[in-house]
């Protein structure tokens, strides 16, 4: 048996991980390049596509998923395992994709082809091909989110996908893995500790006190699976301490993952599970309006506050979001509130970088506005949570992760008597 990694190797994106055990070829994850890397998605796989038997999906993130209509243009046929959360979410991902890719690498009958070969595999269920046994367990990071664990020639391999911040309330925790002989662990977040999530949480609704107070917008730019409906849910748990203003969910792809979770019910927590049973949809607050059209939001970008503006995209590399801080980022009633990373090089690290002005879509807009950035709503397990998770395992080899963030995670490990390694593209890992 062995493990050959083929995407997210000392980098965050392009998960995609060979698996060879008992004769067979098994992919986990197929997922896109994104940013800096995403030329790669035209690059050869590195492998046969029509060589693999079958394809595992740990959650439904464009980089763990936004390849796999490619693979089937290159001829793949085998099913795809993933749970039902995972395959909802996966058609909204890829559809929305496609609007927005400038070299498009797949086509649309592509992404049909992929949605046909999809297989149901809910958690604690043993799929079996031949003699290598594989299953799900709970990472916590999306609804339905996975992490794979594979049994084969007498060994047990671990995939974490990507893990979850148990500190959230929306999600269950990830489950404890087995025992194996080797997991290939993310390591997103492996240089540091996430702040703690009610204090992250506190100090968002004191944000939104004093700016709604002041007649001010409150701009969040968010990703539209997960993040958005977060900040949705706990608008609705607080809206009784906040000041009366308009929310304004101005995301299309948002607004279509809204409407799919009363039908993903059971991959929550319980808290959020029994409001669902008491009859009430937790991630749709009172004053919640959505944006439909381009025009609209246009049209809200110049009308006056209080109100919340939820809208994409989550990096300000495009989207709605930007026309609403080009026309708001001059106001200092304003606040411009960071939920999710930030990449170095790009247009939210240049703001936090605080200058007097910047330029949005062609314009030298001041920056009047508050800024904030709350970390601690991060979907990913933090330093700490990582090492809770990997306790006890003899050999760890760390994907998913910027270099340093790995070595600084590896350390740890190798300290406390943890064989660790940081995967290369192409290299395979017996177990």
């Amino acid at each position: 048996m062995r493990i050959v990694p083929f995407g997210a190797a000392r980098e965050v994106t392009g998960s995609c991980h060979l698996l060879l055990a008992e004769g067979r070829r098994v992919l986990l994850d197929c997922g896109m390049f994104q940013g800096r890397e995403e030329a790669r998605n035209l690059e050869p796989f590195g492998f046969n596509p029509q060589e693999v038997e079958a394809v595992v999906l740990t959650h439904a993130h464009l980089d763990h998923v936004g390849r796999l209509p490619r693979l089937f243009r290159e001829g793949f046929r085998g099913p795809v395992y993933a749970t039902k959360a995972t395959a909802l979410l996966m058609r909204i991902v890829l559809e929305d994709a496609l609007k927005v890719m400038e070299e498009p690498f797949f086509a649309p009958e592509d992404v049909e082809l992929a949605l046909e070969h999809l297989r149901p595999l809910e958690y604690g269920e043993w799929l079996r091909l031949g003699d290598l046994a594989l299953a799900l367990g709970q990472a916590g990071h999306l609804p339905g989110s996975a992490f794979v664990v594979a049994q084969g020639e007498g060994k047990t391999f671990v995939y974490s996908g990507d893990l979850g911040n148990r500190d959230k309330v929306v999600l269950p925790d990830p489950s404890p893995p087995p025992k194996a002989d080797l997991v290939l662990s993310e390591g997103t977040y492996g240089d540091r500790p996430h702040r703690p999530y009610r204090e992250t949480v506190a100090e968002f609704l004191g944000i939104l006190e004093r700016t709604l107070a002041q007649g001010g917008k409150v701009f969040i730019p968010s990703f539209a699976v997960e993040r958005a409906q977060e900040i949705l849910y706990i608008l609705f748990e607080n809206g009784h301490r906040l000041p009366k203003a308009p929310i304004f969910l101005d995301s299309p792809m948002a607004e279509r993952v809204l409407a799919l979770y009363p039908k993903l019910v059971r991959y929550f927590s319980e808290e959020v599970q029994a409001h669902f049973l008491a009859g009430r949809n937790p991630f749709r607050p009172k004053n919640l309006e959505v944006v439909e059209s381009a025009e609209a939001s246009k049209a809200l970008s110049r009308s006056p506050g209080p109100m919340v503006v939820i809208a994409g995209s989550g990096m300000l590399t495009g989207g709605r979001i930007l026309h609403h801080l080009k026309h708001g980022l001059k106001d200092p009633k304003n606040a411009l509130v960071f939920v999710g990373y930030q990449p170095r090089g790009g247009l939210g690290a240049e703001i936090l970088a605080r200058p007097e002005r910047v330029r949005i879509l062609g314009e030298e807009v001041p920056l009047r506005a508050s800024v904030h950035t709350l970390g601690g709503f991060s979907g990913h397990a933090g330093q700490d949570e990582l090492l809770s998770w990997l306790e006890g395992q003899r050999r760890v080899v760390l994907v998913h992760g910027e270099e340093e963030k790995l070595l600084a995670l590896g350390k740890l490990l190798a300290l406390r008597g943890q064989e660790v390694s940081l995967a290369t593209w192409g290299e395979g890992v017996p177990l």
